[in-house]
């Protein structure tokens, strides 16, 4: 346990790039970004829009800083992983991860914005 809250340490600090004091913070709120997509995405119960909140909850957190980005990644790779674990197949993670990478590199999550969806989202 001692070996693993020291390896989260340390990536705390190496992601930071000396800005220790704010990541944790932008952590959080990348993480909150990010669950507001995916429950946005379940709500809206839209077809073909899963790429879309996938992007635009990775454009959000990652806009936060260094620490959202962190979030963001790691939320996203993890989500992806178990999903793969689960047998979902391998090609909509790949894309999924597209549209992750896609909006966390600043790009406009509209993009994967499926026709009809309501202006809300």
């Amino acid at each position: 346990m001692k070996l693993l809250l020291a390896g989260i340490v340390l990536i705390l600090i190496v992601e930071a790039n000396a800005q220790w004091y704010t990541f944790p913070g932008q952590a959080a709120q990348g993480a909150r970004d990010m669950y507001r997509a995916y429950s946005d995405m379940k709500d809206a119960n839209w077809k073909n829009s899963d790429k879309y909140f996938h992007a635009r909850g990775n454009y959000d957190a990652a806009a936060r800083g260094a620490g959202g980005r962190w979030a963001a990644e790691v939320i996203s790779n993890g989500r992806e992983w178990v999903q793969e674990r689960t047998g979902h197949g391998a090609e909509d993670s790949a894309a999924d991860q597209r549209a992750n990478e896609h909006g966390r590199n600043g790009g406009d999550p509209n993009v994967y914005r499926p026709p009809g969806l309501p202006d809300r989202y």
